[in-house]
């Protein structure tokens, strides 16, 4: 038997709807004009109808008549992304698959998709956050032809899901699924990975044998296998009720793979208007949102997501900060430990029980809101199953009743941690998140000089010239959305871990983000307001004792305040050139702050 809901969770939902009143029924009335305006195929013109199923062959007659649903695909497909590379096949198959139920498919568009694994400590990361809005941009063109009464939303990895969502939530009227399309196989066990990599960075093996690690790592199609930002998104998407259920964690080119695919399609086309309507705007509501920061809670999911969950929220009319973070972390017990977590990845994860076994528990713990409107079934229930093959068809059953693993996966009554691990901290250096999930607890609190870089390489410049070998916390500044667009700096890690290996105190603080697999090494992550602009890590100094505690969240520089408020500011860094980055300079003057999403899309359409 289930039990109530949290009252934690119930409070900070109410406060979420209760702070999202007028911009939430905004949204609605938003969506309804457009649902009501019946911008379809019904209303256009002869010749522009035409331009629309010119090229469609089969599908043609059906498409031209408007009496079925015409399903717009919007792909993320790129065959140098590993996770992405599946869906090359997938707009043929689900035209197939649309036609066995009656309806047709027509690809709407598709968008960027670029590798954070493959930019990581590179220039072009500096592209990657916006990214999101460019391809929240393109979701929306490709939708924009009036031709659909739903979508089938194609991607997986950092942020194209987020992108995806905000895109598709301005035609918050249709019915949308996301498909995913699963994480590779594994590969060369995280934990052998990460020593390598330490060893690396202390110049004890070659680049030879490090690449032929991560060779062994990243070795097929699929989403990479470590519970990053990729892999949180698909449990997020679980948890929110966006994908068939189960779909997250299934391999690619597999029959049940396939099945899942083919019932997304299916199932979208009994979602339209004149079937059980289950448009995205009412999907996504104010409880399916703080499901999705329960589930990231529960299962340590990746620190991205304190900045994308407020950016999908706010184009959804729904107001989400880090104090609502904050509080629904202190609730919600830590269940999951995948790498980098842990040793096991999501493979293993899948295998001990995955989301089948996470979403019942949460449900019947009081943890997850049971009552939203989901894409498949009448609430979150179907979702603690998990899908099958029977008689080569698909199917669900009951998620295994208890863990098949324990060292990875466990109920909330025996939880790895009492509270989620997402923390605010905040204090004379502003607000950030710290992941205490993925740190030890006897360094929660670091106190330490600062040693204040303004980038990546000038850190690991340091750390090779032997500066770095005492307790230290490391600054790194003018790495926020205004100032570079806000690349992770996950290279890092390494050199910080061998530090923090060698018995030194050692934390990060930055105004830059970390990434989906945030390490073992402290760090106050995403700090607003950023240096650039003024934010007080501009005002730090060499030397300036720093205290970060992840037990009282506080970020402070321990200073006389007086002699705090006269310091004078750092001079600035130039703007970035090449590798297009000029052509994001808009998007980097206009962006708001890490808490709203560090977006200048959302922040100019003043949503």
């Amino acid at each position: 038997m289930s039990n109530p809901m949290n009252d934690a969770i119930h409070r900070v939902t109410q406060r979420i709807i209760e702070k999202s009143k007028l911009t939430r029924q905004r949204y609605l009335d938003m969506i309804a004009r457009e649902g009501d305006k019946g911008i379809n195929r019904a209303t256009m013109s002869c010749g522009n109808l035409a331009h629309g199923f010119a090229a469609s062959g089969d599908d043609k007659p059906v498409i031209r008549t408007g009496n079925a649903m015409n399903i717009g695909i919007v792909t993320a497909f790129n065959d140098m992304l590993s996770a992405h590379q599946p869906y090359g096949r997938y707009p043929e198959q689900i035209k197939l698959f649309a036609r066995e139920v009656g309806a047709t498919a027509q690809v709407a568009g598709g968008v960027p998709a670029m590798c954070d694994g493959v930019t990581q400590g590179q220039q072009g990361m500096e592209l990657s956050l916006f990214s999101r809005d460019t391809i929240a941009m393109a979701t929306a063109v490709g939708l924009s032809h009036a031709m659909f009464e739903g979508a089938l939303l194609l991607g997986i990895c950092d942020k194209i899901v987020p992108g995806l969502l905000i895109g598709g939530l301005r035609f918050g009227h249709l019915p949308m699924i996301l498909v995913p399309a699963g994480p590779m196989p594994s590969g060369l066990a995280n934990k052998e990975k990460q020593r390598i990599r330490q060893l690396y960075a202390e110049g004890k093996v070659g680049r030879e044998e490090l690449l032929e690690a991560e060779a062994a790592s990243y070795h097929g199609a699929g989403t990479c296998t470590f519970f990053g930002t990729a892999n949180s998104n698909q449990m997020m998407m679980e948890v929110m009720g966006l994908h068939m259920p189960g779909s997250a964690f299934i391999n690619p080119g597999t029959k049940l793979r396939t099945e899942l695919t083919r019932g997304a399609t299916h199932r979208l086309a009994q979602i339209g208007k004149e079937g059980d309507y289950r448009p995205l705007g009412l999907c996504i509501d104010e409880k399916a949102i703080v499901n999705a920061c329960i589930g990231l809670l529960a299962t340590g999911g990746s620190t991205n997501h304190a900045i994308h969950l407020p950016a999908i929220a706010r184009a959804a009319g729904i107001m989400l900060d880090w104090q609502d973070m904050d509080e629904l972390s202190a609730a919600v017990p830590l269940i999951a430990r995948v790498y980098p977590n842990g040793s096991g990845d999501v493979n293993h994860f899948h295998a001990a029980g995955g989301m089948g076994f996470v979403i019942r528990e949460l449900l019947d713990a009081g943890l997850l809101h049971r009552d939203i409107m989901t894409v498949a079934g009448q609430n979150l229930t179907d979702y603690g199953r998990e899908p099958v093959l029977q008689d080569e068809k698909l199917a669900w059953q009951d998620a295994p009743a208890i863990s098949q693993d324990e060292t990875m996966l466990r109920t909330p009554a025996n939880p790895f941690s009492p509270d989620g691990g997402m923390r605010l901290v905040e204090g004379n250096l502003g607000r950030a998140t710290f992941k205490t999930s993925a740190v030890d607890k006897e360094r929660w609190t670091i106190e330490a000089p600062a040693r204040v870089f303004h980038t990546q390489e000038d850190v690991l410049a340091a750390f090779k010239a032997g500066e770095l070998e005492r307790d230290v916390i490391v600054v790194v500044r003018f790495q926020g959305p205004r100032a570079n667009g806000m690349p992770e700096l996950h290279k890092l890690t390494p050199a910080l871990g061998v530090l923090q290996d060698r018995g030194f105190k050692v934390a990060l603080v930055t105004d830059g983000r970390m990434s989906g697999a945030s390490g073992k090494v402290p760090a106050a992550i995403h700090c607003t307001p950023e240096a650039y602009g003024g934010g007080p890590l501009d005002r730090l100094q060499d030397g300036d004792i720093i205290r970060l505690c992840g037990h009282d969240g506080k970020l402070d520089v321990i200073m006389d305040a007086a002699e705090w408020a006269q310091r004078a500011q750092a001079e600035r860094p130039a703007e970035s050139e090449g590798l297009g980055r000029e052509l994001f300079a808009m998007m980097r003057a206009g962006a708001d702050g890490a808490e709203r999403g560090g977006s200048a899309m959302l922040s100019a359409a003043g949503l």
